[in-house]
């Protein structure tokens, strides 16, 4: 296990290295950072000099690269172009961004797994049948739709809810747009847990525990659970970084300011320090929780061995 970990950690430095690499070249080379500093007046050619060599934009692009890498191996992800750290930027977004990513992954584990035994342990009833057109509406409707809508009848209409959610973003206040963040991921869960449970329930060993006369709650908890929970795993576990860096539009809809909406306003305003900065802090994101369900296939399935 210990010679995987160290395998797996050293894997992890070009991929961080190759996709910090494309996204700073996309950001600095197709973008134009002095025309979002200048805002809708274009800057003049002393002016536009001057904050190119203040921000260093006057170097080749490749020493800019070596020159933020360095800085982020020290902590350091630049300025935004309005005087204020990425770092200070990144406290105040990622917590929100984080308590709400929490939110959508326990709605997508709670009601997408129960949703998925219950339709994979009745195959082919009615019941099975109305989940799965019930999912197949939900990927069907855009995630600005669901959101939209449940906004104006539960914040709106009904009043059960606020519209907006406040600067402290309380868990509660997570709860309709965290499903809204979920719902394509929890309908994607559903069937996936439904198809594997299907599956694993005619095998041999799922028989036999049956024969041995194991209680039917042990035998699907025990043995068909476990092993039907791999490539679920494996979903929920890649589906983090992208809820993390997916949110724009959940968060733009409940007026919620955390990664998503710094995003918008770097890639609205051309700051490439902050969109740089938070996209690489989601590689790692990424990188991390790949590793993690990699590891947690050895506890789900015991005949997994890492070499």
């Amino acid at each position: 296990m210990g010679r995987y970990v160290v395998r797996r950690l050293l894997q992890m430095i070009p991929v961080f290295v190759g996709s910090t690499l494309l996204i700073f070249l996309m950001v600095n080379v197709m973008g134009d950072p002095i025309a979002g500093l200048c805002g809708d007046k274009q800057c003049d050619a002393a002016t536009a000099a001057q904050l190119e060599r203040e921000f260093g934009l006057d170097k080749p692009v490749w020493q800019q690269y070596l020159t933020y890498m360095g800085n982020v191996f020290t902590g350091d992800f630049g300025t935004a172009f309005n005087g204020q750290k990425v770092t200070e930027l990144m406290a105040t977004a990622f917590p929100v961004t984080i308590r709400l990513t929490v939110v959508a992954i326990l709605i997508e584990i709670v009601i997408g797994i129960t949703l998925g035994v219950v339709t994979g342990l009745r195959r082919g009833r009615p019941v099975d049948t109305s989940v799965l057109l019930l999912t197949l509406v939900v990927i069907s409707i855009p995630t600005f739709v669901t959101g939209l809508l449940l906004q104006l009848l539960l914040g709106v209409q009904w009043g059960w809810i606020k519209p907006s959610v406040s600067t402290d973003a309380g868990f509660d206040e997570l709860i309709v747009p965290g499903l809204v963040l979920a719902s394509v991921s929890l309908a994607y869960v559903t069937r996936l847990t439904r198809t594997s449970i299907a599956e694993n329930r005619r095998s041999d060993y799922v028989r036999t525990a049956v024969a041995k006369g194991l209680p039917r709650q042990r035998v699907i908890v025990r043995h068909l659970l476990r092993n039907s929970l791999i490539p679920v795993v494996t979903f929920i576990g890649t589906d983090i970084g992208a809820l993390m860096g997916g949110a724009i539009v959940t968060e733009r809809i409940f007026n919620i300011h955390g990664v998503g909406y710094q995003l918008y306003q770097g890639i609205l305003r051309q700051n490439t320090q902050t969109v740089v900065g938070f996209v690489t802090v989601l590689v790692l994101v990424f990188l991390v929780a790949n590793l993690l369900v990699d590891l947690l296939y050895a506890v789900l399935d015991p005949r997994i061995r890492y070499a």
